[in-house]
């Protein structure tokens, strides 16, 4: 199932894992793992996050794709189902025929 993975982190705690390299080592370690079809990173409500949608084989992956998140930089971590224009299209089409 394709998901969309939002996290907010701790200011200070990234503060500290920039220099250190710890927060690059993360999101790399976590992109390595999901190979996202897309990653974008910024501020979103004053605190830097990161987004990325990929391909969620089992819920039970959750805990140890988002452990350094949570443990390291105190993050806030949103995962919800997404789809494509053309899956959304498909969807909605189905509606329609019922």
């Amino acid at each position: 199932m394709r998901v969309m993975l939002r996290a907010h982190m701790d200011t200070a705690a990234t503060n500290e894992g920039i220099p250190t390299g710890a927060l690059p080592h993360a999101i790399r370690k976590l992109m390595d793992t999901v190979k996202p079809e897309a990653a974008y990173f910024g501020l979103h409500e004053g605190v830097r996050s990161c987004w990325m949608v990929f391909d969620l084989q089992d819920s039970a992956q959750l805990p140890s794709l988002t452990w350094d998140l949570f443990q390291q930089f105190n993050a806030e971590i949103e995962v919800a189902p997404v789809m494509t224009a053309e899956e959304l299209a498909t969807a909605l089409g189905a509606l329609r025929s019922s």
